[in-house]
């Protein structure tokens, strides 16, 4: 407990799934939470459920493709608060409906991956720094994907646009860690969110599963839990690196499951 006791924390896509746990995670450990999500309905029933545990929320609707959103949401944190000292850039993805493979992907839904994932993890960065250096310091945390490190069959954008954030997070780490400022990512695998229930077929998560060293899918809670160590002082000499969160999804041979299969009971 307390860990992050007296930080503030922004928290972009904070109103469901990954965002919403992290918020409800470091609000536990004693940060203050902007819970800022485009909408803004979901970013007040996340800020609710902290305020009824005892903490302390602002709910913010945000628009990260554009920069004067971006800019106002970290303007309102300081108003508020008066320093920020943690910001996650986790908002994000892709249309998996028209992210594609190379032939048929639509390029318009390329343009608004770039925007949506890269652009505004630059843009939150470029705004929260600042204000990070004025507090002596701060954490930046990006949200990749397993999709960064691997080649796939659909998602064509994504994986190219998270493969960018995490150049961008060794970027912001060499830049300013003389600043000491912070800045780590993190590549989930496969989690239960509304994101992946709403867009997966069964079968799909099934074989997700089956893809994991472990035997089960993330939950939420699992990547909020990394997320809390990295905006708290236990990570102080961690900068510019990849955790990968993915229940060994990526580091286990492809044939794995199958030979697991062979094995005498």
């Amino acid at each position: 407990m307390n860990r992050l006791q007296d930080k503030v924390a922004v928290i972009t896509g904070a109103g469901s799934g990954i965002g919403r746990a992290a918020a409800r995670l470091m609000s536990a450990e004693g940060a203050r939470v902007v819970v800022a999500d485009h909408d803004a309905e979901s970013a007040h029933e996340t800020a609710d459920i902290i305020t009824a545990a005892g903490g302390q929320a602002l709910p913010l609707a945000v628009n990260v493709l554009e920069e004067d959103s971006i800019a106002a949401m970290i303007n309102s944190t300081v108003d508020a608060y008066g320093a920020v000292h943690v910001l996650c850039n986790h908002v994000g993805g892709t249309s998996p409906r028209t992210d594609l493979d190379l032939l048929r992907m639509d390029m318009d839904e390329f343009a608004r991956a770039v925007a949506l994932n890269m652009r505004s993890t630059l843009l939150g960065s470029r705004h929260a720094i600042p204000h990070m250096i004025r507090a002596g310091g701060g954490s930046v945390i990006n949200t990749a994907s397993v999709a960064a490190l691997v080649g796939d069959v659909t998602q064509t954008a994504y994986g190219a646009v998270k493969a960018a954030v995490v150049n961008i997070t060794k970027s912001v780490a060499t830049q300013y860690g003389p600043q000491n400022i912070r800045c780590n990512a993190i590549a989930p695998g496969a989690v239960v969110t509304p994101a992946l229930e709403n867009n997966l077929p069964q079968e799909v998560v099934d074989s997700l599963k089956k893809g994991n060293a472990l035997p089960y899918l993330g939950a939420p809670e699992d990547i909020g839990h990394v997320m809390v160590f990295l905006a708290s002082d236990e990570s102080r000499y961690l900068t510019g690196q990849l955790l990968v969160a993915d229940g060994g999804m990526t580091m286990q041979s492809s044939a794995a499951p199958g030979r697991r299969a062979m094995l005498p009971d």
